[in-house]
């Protein structure tokens, strides 16, 4: 097979989260446990930290691998969705998984692939698990894919397991409360492992606590310990300043982040405490912390998130999809200085509008879109849904066609968004 038919096999003949939403999510972990079998249980070789949340997980992941690699580390990093390219997913030290590799991986294993028939994340799991013990990393950040207890992922045993942002999301698979959701988050835990959870939630903080203690793990709490504060961004680049105290030893430092998003303090506190705990492990300097934040879009090709892609006007992109994340964007927004905004808009077509239109500014002018996927919600359908928010503008049938009206219509001083799913963002960078 060549890559392009290799891509195909994998996004259209074997169930794919993106392409068909729950349908492909599977409720147990006996695939991935044969497929881990069948490879020699390859991520025993290497030690691994763990990264589940709603939002922030990606962030965090790509930092903390960014901060490893520049301590020496040779790190592996599997994330998830990719934006433009599959082998995005598999990366070590930024390089990403070779096609050949890709192709080599599927073409010779057809055999335990017909008799299992794993889904596209358990495939993609197994070959990033396999392809790290074979590239002799010596750490690999693993961001869960969704949920924590049943996700692929979660049949490692890390250094660490680390909780981001709760939020309400695949409320479908997940549970319909903040409770329950957290709960399958918790379930990346593991005995005597120690956990960071980024953020204290009053609804949900027993469920951490009372997972730990029946695990025997340490838990930390990141915004108890660290607070970062970010400056307004100072350039069109996006690019921040921040100050990061420590509030255990009440001692502060400051540095930048080219991550521009104000959700990105959040992501930053978190990392500060994960290598608070692991510094007994690990040899980091607080120096290759700062760089590593500073340096992490160079290190690990992190895109999408407040991603600034033209100025005159200032178009930016966020991979935000639901309401906690899309809060934090759209009140970013509406703090930059504007004649006029521009919001290119898609959703998939399982999202709880409800939640989410209500965020919306009034005052902007929309182009309602559908990204290039089976799931993605009828542009059609989005536009009558939004009117019932008052959100006015035209629907297009595609993403770039979308663009290049906003483009057209927009001045020099005004602002273009795009945003509502990361399946837009991906077809606009």
């Amino acid at each position: 097979m060549t890559y392009k038919e290799t891509l195909d096999f994998l996004f259209n003949h074997v169930p794919a989260y993106h392409r068909i939403g729950k349908a492909a999510y599977k409720n147990d972990l006996n695939n991935i446990i044969a497929l881990d079998i069948f490879f020699g249980y390859p991520h025993k070789k290497y030690r691994t930290i763990h990264i589940a949340g709603t939002n922030g997980k990606g962030s965090v992941s790509h930092i903390v691998a960014s901060v490893l690699q520049e301590a020496g580390y040779r790190t592996g990093l599997y994330t998830s969705p990719h934006l433009k390219d599959f082998r995005e997913r598999i990366k070590v030290n930024n390089e990403m998984i070779s096609e050949k590799e890709v192709v080599d991986f599927v073409a010779n294993h057809q055999e335990i692939i017909e008799s299992l028939e794993p889904s596209f994340f358990e495939l993609s799991v197994a070959m990033a698990f396999d392809y790290f013990a074979r590239c002799k990393v010596d750490v690999a950040v693993i961001e869960v894919g969704l949920g924590g207890r049943l996700d692929s992922t979660n049949i490692i045993t890390p250094v660490l397991s680390v909780i981001t942002n709760i939020g309400h999301d695949h409320l479908d698979i997940l549970g319909d409360t903040l409770g329950k959701i957290a709960s399958e988050k918790a379930g990346i835990m593991k005995k005597s492992i120690p956990v960071v959870i980024s953020e204290t939630h009053a609804e949900i903080e027993k469920i951490f606590l009372s997972k730990a203690a029946e695990l025997d793990s340490l838990i930390y709490f990141a915004d108890q310990r660290f607070f970062c504060n970010l400056e307004e961004s100072g350039n069109q680049e996006g690019e921040r300043k921040f100050r990061i105290t420590d509030l255990i030893n009440n001692r502060s430092k400051t540095g930048e982040t080219v991550l521009g998003g104000d959700y990105q303090s959040k992501n930053i506190q978190a990392v500060y405490c994960v290598f608070d705990v692991l510094k007994a492990g690990f040899k980091i300097s607080e120096e290759n912390i700062a760089t590593g934040i500073k340096n992490v879009i160079i290190n690990t090709g992190l895109q999408g998130r407040w991603q600034v892609l033209a100025n005159n006007p200032l178009t930016i992109c966020d991979t935000g999809h639901n309401k906690e994340g899309l809060e934090y964007v759209i009140n970013q927004i509406k703090r930059i200085p504007k004649s006029g905004l521009h919001i290119i808009l898609g959703f998939v077509n399982d999202k709880d509008l409800k939640t989410v239109l209500p965020l919306f500014p009034t005052d902007a002018i929309y182009y309602f879109t559908k990204a290039s996927i089976p799931r993605a919600l009828d542009e059609e359908i989005l536009k009558s849904e939004a009117s019932k928010y008052n959100l006015m503008g035209e629907s297009y049938t595609d993403v770039k066609s979308a663009l290049q009206n906003a483009r057209k219509k927009a001045s020099q001083t005004d602002m273009i968004f795009i945003g509502g799913s990361t399946f837009i963002v991906a077809e606009v960078i």
